[in-house]
């Protein structure tokens, strides 16, 4: 068994004891703030899914405009998310988080007072924009601020919040509306809002802001990066309803999205302070990290969209029937999460990633058989090794991908 004693020195006087490593009150209590605020903001990606025939039924909308609901947060979501690391550098975290929250709070209240479609998509849009660079942003300060001896109690928390919150985004959601009405799914996040920025003004002291930054900033890779991203994402979500390049809006914005890329790749490699230092990809363990994380992120995302829709379209559940269905993997995903934190420290972490995707790959492979009669019943298994797999997977994902980079490269 191991002594807490110091061991001697070859003089005979006793060593002196390791430095224990710990981190101020203060400091926990700012992290835990932004973690909420990163709660929010992934989810309101899926608190939606559960409630859009009502928000299509209350806004006029058609099935394929009221998609938009949720696919304007993620264009802009995706845009906003590399642009955070120049902006947290240069504004520093505790300007940018606040700046983030605030924005969220108020694009929240405009979604709620919305009447038509059409202002639905663009204060969703703005609202996925200001609220994204809640996300990277804790992810850098979790790797920064806590010692490496605490990123085994660190990513479990962070990854149990990227992962849940969009598996009960529906569940949430669902409830919300069956007691309220739809408005509430925005309007709900107003009281938390206004207490993030004002906490995260107070505590958050992580780092200074770089304000000079802004004089190099690269408008140019901004544009690219949008239109690269912009246009993807157009292109992935409405290719499949309209024939992918046999539509001419579609075939237009592929065109845009690789001239885009090119561009932007270029503005990358050569700029002096770019949007998006993608020379972190030199990193092996961080590239392989960001892999297996689009991998699992196909997995948790996509699943996450589909149960909703399948549910509400096929089985003609209520949104707060659909919310109580999906809340199985949410819970396998909070039960699981203190038990992969510790075997983090037992167990290499490459085989619980390998045991994660395999879970993940046999509970997909069990729904490759649904059919219209698939019920809350049939969908329990498989949900319950999804949650389970995806979070064996991503937490060590994340610490295998982050924790190796030096701390200048993770905003």
């Amino acid at each position: 068994m191991a002594s807490n004693t110091a061991s001697p020195t070859m003089d005979g006087a006793p060593a002196a004891p390791a430095p224990v490593e710990t981190i101020s009150t203060r400091r926990l209590i700012a992290f835990l703030i932004m973690v909420f605020g990163m709660f929010m903001s992934i989810l309101d990606i899926q608190i939606v899914s559960a409630s859009l025939s009502e928000i299509q039924a209350g806004l006029s909308a058609s099935t394929s405009e009221v998609a938009w609901v949720q696919t304007s947060y993620l264009i802009a979501e995706v845009i906003a998310i590399p642009l955070s690391g120049f902006l947290s550098r240069a504004f520093g975290t505790r300007l940018l988080f606040a700046i983030s929250a605030a924005g969220f709070t108020v694009a929240s209240f405009m979604c709620g007072l919305t009447s038509t479609i059409e202002q639905m998509i663009l204060w969703r849009a703005i609202q996925g924009f200001v609220g994204a660079g809640m996300i990277p942003t804790v992810f850098a300060s979790a790797y920064t601020v806590f010692p490496r001896s605490k990123f085994h109690i660190v990513g479990p928390i962070i990854g149990l919040v990227a992962t849940l919150a969009p598996t009960i985004g529906p569940t949430v959601g669902g409830y919300i509306t069956d007691l309220m009405s739809w408005h509430w799914l925005f309007f709900i996040n107003i009281v938390p809002g206004i207490g993030i920025t004002i906490g995260v003004l107070a505590l958050v002291d992580f780092d200074k802001p770089h304000f000079e930054l802004l004089e190099h900033f690269d408008w140019w890779g901004l544009a690219s990066m949008a239109g690269f991203l912009g246009s993807l994402e157009y292109v992935l979500e409405e290719g499949p309803r309209n024939d992918w390049l046999q539509d001419e809006s579609i075939f237009f914005f592929a065109i845009v999205c690789v001239i885009s890329a090119v561009v932007f790749f270029y503005r990358a490699l050569t700029q002096k302070e770019p949007i998006v230092d993608i020379r972190a990809f030199t990193d092996r363990n961080f590239a392989l990290g960001c892999m297996f994380s689009f991998c699992v992120g196909i997995g948790l995302y996509g699943l996450t969209y589909i149960y909703p829709r399948y549910l509400a379209e096929v089985r003609g559940y209520s949104a707060l029937m659909i919310g109580e269905t999906v809340f199985v993997s949410g819970a396998a995903m909070f039960i699981s999460a203190p038990f992969i934190g510790r075997l983090m420290t037992k167990v290499d972490m490459r085989y619980l990633i390998a045991a994660g995707l395999m879970i993940f790959a046999l509970s997909s492979w069990m729904m490759t058989g649904i059919t219209r009669d698939y019920d809350f019943y049939e969908l329990l298994i498989p949900q319950i090794l999804r949650g389970v797999g995806i979070m064996m997977a991503m937490v060590p994902v994340n610490n295998i991908a982050l924790g190796t980079l030096p701390p200048a490269r993770l905003k």
